[in-house]
């Protein structure tokens, strides 16, 4: 998180070298966003406050976040950004007020000439078109004053073509000009009309008609016809830009729709009591299925696009949370149940490398009862777990097997070797049979003892030792028989 504010504090910085008239809407963007995910921790933290305070049997009264050094140098920032758009501003308004006073001052000077009845009609008409010059060269004045500055300039510029006694042909000359001029706007105006791009098409009519206002008076009998054809053109392209907006507005009004029918879908979503890795696999098909679809859909209104954006967030940021918690929780048990088996392995050792006694035996049997009570771990771990685990207590019984093998073969011997000692003929032969039972048996059992493992072969070569050891021992009988 704390990478993030960091990325957003780095963007707000960079937007900051630029022209800061220019940059509004990034700035909002990177408002929106860094507040938006510090709301987040800091709700964060006084929920987990809150049940810290629970859990010692505390109330939590008067929280108050510590100090965020992310949020503070992001505000700072913030500050800075409206100091230099506040004085751009003033700067753009001060100029703007000297334009005012640099235009009031021409047309002062314009209608001082339109209304003088005597001056040098040359003289006149070159102040006048410095005076047009200039006027074009000045930038723009207070919104407020722009429609009645500009009617009074062109009052004064038309009076003065009117009635200021000037040579007839030079103002003809200037008429003609002037006309050239506001026929090729009044064309340029209807090929507008070709343009499928209408934003464009607005754009272009609207610096055709701040040319227009640039251009001076034709003669009296065309004004009329020349504004009307040149209003005519305009008003084409004005229905065309009314009715793209209209269309758009009501494109924007179904992705609302669209948009509130998929925010409903998220709502009637459960994910709160999903307990499988297949339930939530399942639920997030779901929720990225709605988001695929949320990306298809275009902007609702201005008034409701980001209030229903957020709504969306919220909901599907709030089901990306639980999904996070639950595996979180998943990989907590795993981690605690890795600990226990790892327990047990280290007693199972400590055990199997020990005596060989009843005790230890019993010892590892409860292990391996209570190794079954504990959950899974991580699939990765588990069979390398289970493999050492087993051949540790595996270890300690084969052990025992062999030990306990080795002391039942002394009694048995010792047994047979008292027998044969004796000269009991009916005892032998009462041996003799019970050991040819006994091969019998293990003849017969050492076929059900094959296989493959390890522990299958070793039983099939102990049980094979028996068996030798045993028709060792029948030869015997039958040696002391034969005596007899």
């Amino acid at each position: 998180m704390a990478n993030d504010k960091q990325t957003l504090i780095d963007e707000l910085k960079g937007l900051l070298e630029q022209n800061v008239t220019e940059v509004k809407e990034q700035v909002e963007e990177l408002k929106n966003k860094f507040y938006r995910q510090y709301h987040e921790e800091q709700a964060a933290l006084k929920k987990a406050a809150e049940e810290a305070a629970q859990a010692a049997g505390e109330v939590l009264d008067n929280w108050q976040p510590a100090l965020d050094e992310a949020e503070q140098a992001f505000r700072e920032l913030l500050a800075t950004y409206k100091a230099k758009r506040a004085e751009v501003q003033k700067q753009m308004e001060q100029e703007q007020e000297q334009n005012l006073l640099r235009k009031e001052n021409i047309i002062a000077q314009m209608k001082e000439m339109a209304e003088s009845e005597t001056a040098d009609v040359m003289d006149k008409m070159k102040k006048v078109r410095e005076l047009q010059a200039e006027w074009k060269t000045i930038g723009p004045v207070p919104a407020p004053k722009a429609q009645e500055i500009w009617k009074q300039y062109n009052q004064y510029q038309e009076q003065f073509y009117d009635l200021v006694k000037i040579n007839i042909e030079l103002r003809d000359l200037d008429f003609k000009k002037n006309l050239e001029m506001k026929t090729l706007l009044c064309e340029a105006a209807e090929k507008l009309k070709d343009n499928e791009n209408i934003i464009e098409a607005g754009r272009a009519l609207q610096q055709l008609h701040d040319e227009w206002a640039e251009i001076g008076p034709v003669a009296r009998e065309l004004r009329e016809e020349l504004w009307a054809r040149f209003k005519e053109a305009s008003s084409v392209i004005n229905k065309k830009h009314q009715a793209y907006f209209d269309a758009l507005h009501e494109q924007e009004q179904e992705n609302l729709t669209k948009k509130q029918a998929l925010i409903e879908q998220l709502k009637q979503m459960d994910w709160s009591d999903l307990r499988s890795n297949k339930a939530w696999d399942e639920m997030t098909e779901k929720v990225q299925a709605i988001q695929a679809e949320w990306r298809t859909i275009g902007f609702a209104p201005k008034k409701q696009n980001q209030t229903i954006y957020e709504e969306y967030r919220t909901l599907t940021d709030g089901f990306f949370k639980a999904k996070t918690a639950f595996y979180k929780q998943i990989r907590d048990t795993f981690s605690e149940n890795m600990k226990k088996k790892r327990s047990l392995i280290e007693q199972a050792r400590e055990l199997a490398g020990g005596e060989l006694i009843a005790e230890s035996q019993q010892a590892l049997i409860a292990l391996q009862r209570e190794w079954k009570t504990i959950g899974p771990v991580a699939h990765k771990y588990s069979d390398a777990l289970w493999k050492e685990f087993t051949e540790t207590c595996d270890s300690f019984f084969n052990r025992k097997r062999e030990a306990d093998k080795e002391e039942r073969g002394k009694r048995q011997k010792q047994k047979v070797e008292s027998q044969l000692q004796s000269n009991d003929k009916g005892k032998l032969m009462r041996l003799y049979e019970n050991l040819k039972q006994e091969i019998k048996t293990a003849e017969n059992n050492i076929l059900f003892f094959t296989g493959k493992t390890k522990s299958a072969n070793q039983l099939v070569v102990d049980m094979q030792k028996k068996i030798d050891a045993l028709k060792a021992q029948l030869k015997e009988i039958e040696a002391k028989l034969s005596e007899e």
